[in-house]
């Protein structure tokens, strides 16, 4: 499998049927996918997920681009701060 810079590779990983709910999970994807080699990874849950019941998917997905912009505003802060204090 070829990396891709802009995915995570955790993506691809199987899931295994660890507790009851992961098999249910795991189970129910495969059923809906019908995976060739019938392993059932985290992108293909991510996808039923997002197409059966966005509205659980959505707020997470919504809370970690808050996070993430909220990271990046402190890192050019930070940056900013830095490059004033070396310039000094």
């Amino acid at each position: 499998m070829e990396y891709n810079i802009n995915e995570s590779p955790d993506l691809h990983l199987k899931v295994d049927k660890e507790n009851p709910l992961k098999t249910w999970l795991v189970d129910y994807v495969g059923e809906q996918l019908n995976p060739e080699n019938d392993e059932v990874n985290i992108e293909m849950i991510i996808e039923v997920v997002a197409r059966e019941f966005p509205e659980f998917l959505l707020p997470i997905a919504e809370e970690n681009f808050i996070r993430g912009y909220r990271q990046a505003m402190i890192d050019v802060k930070s940056a900013e701060e830095t490059k004033k204090a070396s310039s000094v």
